[in-house]
């Protein structure tokens, strides 16, 4: 099967990233086919779904669905919608004018965000990739990271231990905040937070070795707030690390979830309701094959 022709007849937004990542096509060609994202596709049915007020309907967040403007937000800056792009304006612009956290986090603005570094993470991505990174993020953020190099939401003392999904949050938004070109020097936080990733294999405890969760080995898209081996994978390969030793088996199970069309499937979705149904569950996902693709070439797998 020609599986770079079967991505390349996907969604903008799928086809943008496989230009850029595995095709290799010269910046002008990448730009003109995310200009896209806006107009046509995933892009212009999530810009089509905000209202007036810069909700999607349900509000700043949603505690068991993902329907909140922090998930839209996130899922924009996936898609890859155009920072300049007229529309993504015009739907930026209605969340940096109308929405805030409300009274519980002291009305901060929505690119100010709040306390927990599963959700601010997420929220620094959005606003680095949309021209509103936050130094109130970025400074709480870096006076959050445990002791042991990673983030954890429900962590009382730096002693405690830190959780994945929280540090794979929190780096991904000090890593968009840096690339954007923040003035913050956010390198060792970053540098400590991938060694917490790197020397744990992506998966494993430290103390016995064993498989922290084997859900983990299972992939989904959007991801929101949790883990798996695979978005742990390419969020390194984003940041410029590169591949050792210690992600090699978190690669081999990545290889191993290849099937013999050479395409991935979507394993699974997080339970709620979603703002975009894009793929269905046991068929062949664009979204995990890109990125299972673009991690194997990294890796030199």
């Amino acid at each position: 099967m020609d599986v770079l022709g079967w991505l390349l007849d996907g969604d903008p937004a799928i086809r943008w990233q496989v230009r850029r990542d595995l095709l290799h096509e010269p910046d002008a060609a990448v730009a003109a086919e995310r200009a896209n994202v806006e107009t046509e596709g995933w892009g212009a049915r999530l810009l089509n779904l905000q209202r007036e007020d810069g909700t999607w309907g349900e509000g700043v967040w949603t505690q068991r669905d993902w329907l909140g403007v922090d998930d839209a937000m996130l899922l924009l800056a996936l898609l890859g919608a155009p920072a300049d792009g007229e529309r993504t304006r015009v739907a930026v612009d209605r969340v940096v004018r109308q929405v805030d956290w409300g009274e519980e986090w002291w009305n901060h603005p929505f690119f100010d965000g709040e306390v927990e570094p599963c959700i601010n993470g997420r929220v620094l991505v959005a606003g680095a990739r949309f021209g509103h990174p936050s130094e109130l993020i970025v400074e709480r953020l870096l006076n959050e990271q445990q002791d042991d190099g990673g983030w954890n939401c429900y962590a009382e003392t730096r002693q405690e231990p830190g959780s994945f999904h929280s540090t794979v949050c929190a780096l991904e938004g000090l890593t968009a905040y840096r690339d954007a070109g923040g003035p913050t020097d956010v390198a060792a936080a970053i540098e400590r937070g991938h060694e917490y990733l790197l020397a744990r294999g992506l998966m494993r405890r430290l103390g016995d070795g064993s498989i922290i969760r084997d859900s983990w080995l299972q992939f989904s898209f959007p991801y929101y707030w949790s883990y798996d081996v695979l978005r742990g994978l390419d969020h390194l390969r984003a940041a410029g690390v590169p591949a050792d030793d210690r992600v090699a088996e978190a690669v081999s199970v990545v290889a191993s979830r290849r099937q013999p069309d050479g395409r991935w499937l979507l394993d699974h979705e997080h339970s709620g309701r979603a703002l975009l149904e894009m793929e269905a569950v046991g068929e062949p996902s664009r979204w995990n094959t890109l990125r299972a693709l673009r991690v194997l070439e990294w890796a030199g797998a």
